[in-house]
């Protein structure tokens, strides 16, 4: 499907597992892709960590060719030190796509929830339920990638407004 179609990147960063997740929209139906997860490793000082991230990322990028991005935002814990590293690879997830000149855009965790399960505190396996629904060939293995796919979808059902948004602007 990728006539009038865009295809998107979701990306759920994080330092231990980065999801990503690639579905095409043509702005009434979605189609999965593919989706992941890329891994640093957890013995490798933070700035080799980091770029392991980003290089997986731009990997993925340029294996399947996205033309817009879509990141989750971080959300602040108790933990500032865990909200500092995650930070960091967040940037890492905001710089790869930025670097092939894809549009970006930016969702929190809660309006992503909201536009998946139709409420802002969705839990996890309802995240779930919701991409095996609206994404019946996915094949997803892990909690990230299904966050990834999330992301993704959000973005599609949001690109459109925030277009708009920006004329009118």
């Amino acid at each position: 499907m990728r006539g009038n179609s865009i295809r998107i990147i979701g990306i759920d960063p994080g330092l231990r597992r980065t999801g990503w997740g690639v579905i095409d929209s043509d702005g009434v139906r979605l189609s999965y892709v593919a989706s992941g997860t890329i891994q640093s490793d957890g013995d490798e000082e933070l700035a080799y960590r980091l770029r392991e991230l980003f290089d997986g990322l731009s990997s993925v990028i340029a294996t399947f060719k996205p033309q817009e991005a879509a990141v989750e935002e971080t959300f602040v814990n108790k933990d500032a030190r865990a909200t500092l590293k995650l930070g960091q690879a967040r940037g890492m997830a905001l710089l790869a796509p930025a670097m092939k000149g894809l549009r970006i855009a930016e969702y929190s965790p809660n309006l992503i929830k909201k536009t998946v399960t139709g409420t802002g505190h969705g839990e996890k396996h309802q995240v779930q339920a919701m991409i095996g629904y609206l994404l019946p060939k996915a094949k997803f293995e892990s909690a990230d990638e299904a966050d990834a796919l999330a992301i993704a979808i959000c973005h599609a059902h949001h690109r459109q407004f925030r277009q708009l948004s920006s004329m009118i602007s």
